[in-house]
């Protein structure tokens, strides 16, 4: 998957210029023409033929979200966990048309894969699910979205069934609602937050899925680290209401179908599985140690004689 320095260099700057471009680019005014939705003649099976800029939507061999097979998945224990270091900060709450986003401003939270650090720079939500697990849906999928400096990008994706209302979403219940009266209104702009700190987003992970993918919305640029949370978090249907009602109406089930794995694998990460490995491999060496010094021990007790006395011949006395 990895190309030559000079390549992989340039692809990088535009992954990085690219993302920026979405990262910051200002909030749509509401009578702005939205480039892409998620049915009809601008929906997901059309996205490539909307923009030269979305070619790889139609022709990415590595594409997202994807289904989620659990006994296809790989345990690879040299995988590390996730170093999730989230402080709290302003953020801004932003109706992007196509999902309602969390802007952070810069140096406000890293998440560490293999010593290389990824800055957080914005989280949204899909509803319902994007990824699937063995072929079900979930009613909603969170996205935290994290750049290196050198323009690679790595997403947290954290799943949502229905339940009790999920305590992240219920810290700005009322600044959603302030988003589709804005909408009501026919004006919109970006809504501060204030102090946020999302200590629910950033719990100790035991278990995750790693594969390389794209983002799942146009351009789709490839080469995203995935990394899907196997614990399924709970959320309300009103909160889900929430979520979609100052989209677009052609935006309010705004999951991407699953794309084809073309020959890539999902990668485990399980930290129970690990320990018990490293656990059974320390007893399995303990226990050779114990033989070896046991039989150590009894060639030093009972030491054999290389050679044999030869036995007497009897001889009749003269």
């Amino acid at each position: 998957m990895f190309m030559p320095s000079m390549a992989a260099s340039r692809l990088s700057f535009f992954i990085f210029a690219t993302t920026l471009l979405f990262l910051t680019a200002p909030s749509q005014q509401i009578d702005d023409p939205i480039q892409f939705t998620y049915s009809g003649t601008t929906g997901p099976d059309k996205w490539g033929s909307l923009s030269p800029n979305f070619s790889m939507c139609v022709n990415g061999k590595a594409q997202s979200p994807i289904n989620i097979v659990t006994s296809k998945a790989v345990l690879n224990k040299n995988l590390k966990p996730l170093i999730r270091s989230y402080g709290p900060t302003n953020v801004t709450l932003v109706n992007n048309k196509f999902n309602i986003g969390v802007r952070y401003p810069d140096h406000s939270g890293v998440l560490t894969i293999d010593n290389k650090i990824y800055t957080l720079k914005q989280m949204h939500w899909h509803a319902p699910s994007e990824h699937r697990i063995d072929g079900q849906r979930l009613a909603a999928e969170l996205h935290l979205v994290h750049i290196a400096d050198d323009g690679s990008v790595s997403v947290v994706a954290i799943l949502f069934k229905f339940g009790h209302p999920d305590p992240l979403l219920a810290r700005i219940q009322k600044k959603l609602n302030e988003l589709a009266y804005e909408v009501k209104r026919h004006e919109e702009s970006p809504i501060t937050v204030g102090p946020f700190h999302p200590t629910e987003v950033r719990k100790r992970c035991h278990k995750y899925y790693r594969y390389v993918g794209s983002f799942t919305t146009p351009p789709c640029t490839q080469n995203v680290i995935w990394n899907i949370l196997a614990r399924v978090r709970s959320i309300s249907r009103g909160q889900v209401e929430a979520l979609k009602s100052p989209l677009d109406m052609r935006c309010k089930n705004n999951a991407r179908p699953c794309q084809p794995m073309n020959g890539r694998h999902v990668e485990l990460y399980d930290e129970d599985v690990i320990v018990m490995y490293v656990l059974a491999r320390l007893v399995q060496q303990r226990v050779s140690n114990l033989i070896s010094l046991q039989k150590a021990s009894s060639d030093l007790i009972n030491p054999s004689c290389k050679t044999k006395p030869k036995p007497r011949r009897w001889m009749a006395p003269p």
